[in-house]
């Protein structure tokens, strides 16, 4: 284990041998850091928390602080992080609260830009890229390999689906689903996100599929229900689509229309 002598950490933590500490970095009773984790000049780690291995914290983040949420009061809620992800300098990510579970969640190989905030009982999936300045509200799920842009703003609650993708600045104050291209000072949808899907290994067949789902919920002019229910057809033999109305099925705010 390399900690530097200027590290403080506390008796109660639990660090593996191949964890490196830097520089004036605190890491506070319950926090559990697992192998090969770095941790960065000045950062704060509170606990319960815990790092999974291969994670790389960068100085000045603040991570498992306590909920800010008026509601919470003490109690030991958790924050857990996967492995191989990248947090950079000032982030902060805290940890959730009794009445959402109790937990806030990162996943695996997330790569998440200086000054984000996560903020308490949100959900992560694997593979997403989280830009510069980004703010997650309390109880926000972000899916697999899904992309928010440089200071997107996201509100409670909401959902943003696999693969989907908010530009620059977007402010969402709904579930975006899955695919989908979101932008402006109020998101609206402005395509799928063709070029991550090609990247990630989608053929042109499965990514026609996915267009086609995208005009049937946003250009067809239908009603979500109608919408939903043809997309349900095309669902029978693409597991793309299927994908696209599980997450309808599951929105509890209103979906991006």
């Amino acid at each position: 284990m390399a900690v530097h002598p200027t590290a403080l950490v506390d008796a109660g933590a639990t660090l593996d041998p191949s964890v490196e500490v830097g520089p004036y970095a605190i890491i506070g009773a319950g926090v559990v850091i697992g192998p090969r984790c770095r941790i960065g000049a000045h950062t704060v780690l509170e606990g319960p928390t815990t790092l999974g291995p291969d994670n790389v914290v960068h100085a000045h983040a603040v991570i498992g602080g306590a909920p800010q949420d008026k509601k919470y009061a003490g109690e030991p809620t958790t924050l857990e992080i996967g492995a191989g992800n990248t947090i950079r300098e000032f982030v902060t990510i805290n940890r959730g609260t009794v009445q959402g579970g109790g937990v806030t969640r990162i996943g695996d190989d997330n790569w998440i830009m200086a000054y984000v905030h996560i903020a308490h009982d949100c959900i992560i999936g694997d593979h997403t890229i989280i830009a510069n300045a980004v703010a997650l509200a309390g109880h926000v799920t972000v899916e697999d390999w899904a992309i928010l842009g440089g200071y997107s703003l996201i509100h409670q609650f909401c959902k943003i689906g696999a693969h989907a993708f908010t530009g620059m600045g977007s402010k969402v104050n709904c579930d975006v689903p899955p695919y989908v291209v979101v932008g402006g000072e109020m998101s609206v949808p402005r395509g799928i996100n063709s070029e991550g899907l090609k990247r990630r290994g989608f053929d042109a067949n499965r990514i026609a599929a996915v267009k086609r789902a995208y005009r049937t919920l946003y250009m067809a002019g239908l009603p979500l229900k109608e919408a939903r229910e043809k997309l349900a057809e095309q669902a029978q033999s693409d597991a793309d689509v299927r994908m696209l109305v599980e997450f309808i099925d599951r929105s509890e705010r209103s979906l991006l229309r």
